[in-house]
């Protein structure tokens, strides 16, 4: 156990190693010059140059690839100095020294993803952790969509087989993964916000937290969250169906569900006890890497539904090249799509006796 989540560990670091090299090289090599985009237009040189010292614009890429690393992991290293980039300085870090080696003082740190270049100096850590709880609802709010009734309706496509019904489904299901997001979005928020709102009482944009009537405080709106749910749990919705059809109907063929009948047990604890529980993984596999990907996939759909959520963030982040929360939001969906692996293995194990973790 102990030698698989090291290597679990070791294969995740590597990951996102590579996760974080990519996304600084990809935006590194972009038109512009991020000093000048967090200054503004009445920027002057002495400004410009003072920009590009604080924040290391004017080393070279490769000094400033290290300098990010630095910024992201957790043991660092820093400058005595004040005016170096890497000055352990506490408008920057929230840190613990452990010791100091010269004019190096090496700490332990939460990861710093710098500041944003469009808010004024805000850190891209507080921009995130104001958004991210919302997509969390929303992703959670949608998977949970999907799989109540992707298992439901693949139980009943799988017990149905070739008949009207089960046809049916198959279609609906065929459907739901052929049409974009960001198209079942528009479609469901003029169909149920704006030509049947006096039925349905939903508005097209909304986001979990509004100001009252009268302006004085956020109250919760969780109608809002009914559309933007439905929609992004669309398409997961239809690959549960799929799947869990399919190896249903696997699992039902197998010899110890014709040793469980034998003995006497009903139909529906055969079901319910035996062929649902071992026809569940390539399910798990499926909605782990749909949670993962909906913290990605939800950049449409909230900026359709107006829900103030990352994915809405991103998209303004690349509507004004805002760099630092655009990979700073990149690393926290890489870290969060890691982790959930890790876990799926576990869940593996707990469903299948027959998996074994080595």
């Amino acid at each position: 156990m102990i030698n698989y989540f090291l290597n679990k560990l070791l294969y995740a670091f590597i990951t996102l190693i590579g996760v974080v090299t990519v996304i600084f090289f990809l935006f590194t090599i972009l038109p512009g010059d991020p000093a000048k985009m967090m200054l503004g237009q009445n920027q002057t040189e002495e400004q410009v140059e003072a920009v590009k010292k604080k924040y290391g614009f004017d080393k070279p890429v490769g000094t400033q690839f290290l300098y990010y690393l630095n910024d992201l992991s957790p043991l660092s290293f820093h400058s005595t100095t004040e005016g170096d980039y890497t000055h352990l300085s506490p408008n920057k870090y929230t840190a613990t020294e452990l010791f100091s080696i010269g004019n190096t003082t090496t700490v332990l740190k939460s990861p710093y993803l710098r500041e944003s270049f469009t808010k004024q100096g805000k850190k891209v850590t507080q921009v995130i952790g104001e958004t991210i709880p919302n997509t969390f609802v929303l992703a959670v709010s949608a998977i949970v969509i999907a799989i109540i009734l992707g298992i439901l309706l693949g139980i009943v496509s799988a017990l149905y087989k070739d008949t009207w019904l089960d046809k049916t489904i198959q279609i609906l299901s065929t459907l739901g993964m052929s049409v974009p997001s960001f198209f079942s979005a528009i479609l469901f928020a003029w169909l149920f916000g704006f030509v049947l709102h006096k039925y349905t009482n939903l508005e097209m944009t909304g986001s979990l937290y509004e100001l009252d009537d009268f302006g004085e405080k956020m109250t919760i709106k969780w109608k809002n969250l009914i559309l933007p749910a439905v929609v992004l749990g669309i398409r997961p919705l239809a690959v549960v169906i799929q799947l869990i059809r399919n190896s249903l109907l696997d699992v039902l063929n197998q010899d110890f569900i014709r040793t469980a009948r034998a003995k006497g047990l009903s139909e529906l604890k055969v079901i319910k006890n035996h062929a649902v529980k071992n026809a569940l993984n390539p399910v798990v596999t499926a909605i782990s890497g749909w949670f993962a990907s909906m913290l990605a996939g939800a950049v449409f759909v909230e900026y359709i539904f107006g829900w103030n959520g990352l994915g809405k963030e991103i998209v303004n982040a690349l509507n004004t090249l805002d760099l630092p929360v655009i990979m700073g939001s990149v690393v926290v969906i890489a870290i969060v799509f890691i982790t959930i692996n890790i876990f799926v293995d576990i869940i593996y194990a707990w469903l299948d006796p027959r998996v074994k973790l080595s």
